[in-house]
């Protein structure tokens, strides 16, 4: 059987182009979030199949990729269930895991504490633009703090990012989750059915208020209750200020002030914030996981399908591990999907090192080549990237190679020194 030379499905190969993008990307993303007191953080690529298997992922739980145990633990002929068969997954963000790893050294850990992480999760996707089963995710979240400065602080540092890395004019979204649960309480849906009601709400962006009444009735809710519940989103458009009809509307259905801490969150945010961005109320704001019980938030760049960043408050987390309550906030930027811009758009990385290419004729004399090593370590210690290489046959289109990569100085060696 003959090898694969392109990648698994899903997944890809990175060309030199894009990763000096990616590279640029990530230190700006580290020197941000430092400046805002975050501490990067490591966690292992997989995780016990039970941490990922807590009914707290939302459809991301669908999309593991599972791991078989190894060795004596494997045993084939006696599994009855996959359950039999399998320990560990890889994880498929850097939530679960971040929740893991403070339970485990919490002790050790300041309080709040602000952790980064960058790196690789998987899921078993369906690829796309923009979205791959391999894809690298970036999350700032703030542990051990429950007042609304966590919140603050995410929303300035990642729009403080997104101003460096050169968007503007994007639009951030944010709801409450307890506001949504308020809603479905006052329209009078099943409490124990609230996820089905977020699910389709979910889907409003793609199929209108139609496709979510005919989604909610053929999913077996009354009709009351529908129209009750989408006649809120029709006065919340129609409203000067959304966010005060609800909390208006709502009174006696809202949980514990949810809709005045909403509003201190976007005043101070749009008082304080230098970058240039809209922050608007989104009431059909719902974001996957289930694991959010307060605040969240999520990005959208127009002409750009999805999200580019998205989070929010998950105070009970990290309490299934522990036992104890522990409040936590966090945001994650879609990395790939902001790589993929910045390459569409021709993006050119600023201030990138000066680079030269040393190209030197094949049987070139050993004190020549020395000379050449010495000039290009020289050029080295000064800051500029010097690429050493045998000059082609075809030296014309090798140049031009190295051109397209950046070495826009081209240096040419022969037999008896430069010329």
């Amino acid at each position: 059987m003959a090898l694969a030379k392109k990648p698994v499905t899903g997944m890809k190969d990175i060309l030199p182009a894009e990763m000096l993008i990616r590279d640029y990307v990530i230190a700006l993303i580290k020197e941000t979030y430092k400046g805002f007191g975050f501490t990067p953080i490591e966690t292992p690529c997989m995780e016990n199949i039970g941490n990922l298997s807590n009914k707290q992922g939302g459809e991301n739980e669908k999309l593991i990729f599972k791991v078989l145990k190894r060795g004596e633990k494997l045993k084939l002929e006696t599994a009855q269930t996959e359950n039999d068969l399998v320990d560990c997954g890889m994880r498929y963000d850097l939530t679960v895991p971040l929740s893991r790893y403070y339970s485990n050294n919490a002790a050790t850990l300041p309080k709040p504490f602000k952790a980064l992480q960058i790196g690789p999760v998987w899921r078993a996707d369906r690829p796309q633009k923009g979205r791959f089963r391999q894809f690298y995710q970036c999350d700032i979240d703030i542990l051990g703090d429950p007042t609304n400065l966590a919140e603050i602080e995410l929303i300035l540092a990642t729009t403080t990012l997104l101003g460096k890395v050169g968007f503007a004019g994007y639009t951030v979204h944010i709801n409450d989750r307890r506001i949504l649960r308020g809603m479905a309480k006052y329209s009078g849906f099943d409490e124990a059915r609230y996820d089905e009601v977020f699910i389709i709400l979910d889907k409003m962006d793609k199929i209108g208020a139609d496709g979510v009444a005919k989604e909610l009735e053929e999913a077996g809710f009354a009709k009351e209750c529908i129209d009750r519940y989408l006649s809120l989103f029709e006065d919340v458009n129609g409203s000067e200020d959304g966010l005060a009809y609800l909390a208006a509307e709502l009174d006696g259905f809202l949980e514990g002030g949810a809709a005045e801490n909403l509003k201190q969150i976007c005043d101070t945010v749009l008082a304080t914030a230098k970058s240039s961005f809209r922050l608007v109320f989104d009431p059909t704001l719902v974001r996957g996981m289930s694991y959010y019980t307060g605040t969240i938030f999520e990005i959208s760049v127009d002409g750009f399908p999805g999200s580019v960043a998205g989070g929010g408050r998950y105070d009970e987390m990290v309490g299934k591990f522990t036992g104890m309550q522990t409040p936590a906030c966090g945001f994650s930027i879609g990395f790939e999907r902001i790589v993929t811009l910045l390459l569409e758009q021709g993006f050119e990385v600023p201030g990138a090192s000066s680079r030269k290419a040393y190209l030197i004729e094949k049987g070139i004399d050993s004190a020549v080549l020395g000379q050449v090593l010495a000039k290009a370590m020289e050029e080295r210690a000064g800051g500029v990237q010097v690429l050493i290489s045998w000059m082609n046959k075809n030296k014309k289109f090798q140049k031009e190679q190295l051109a397209a990569e950046g070495y826009a100085v081209i240096e040419e060696f022969y037999k008896e020194g430069l010329r």
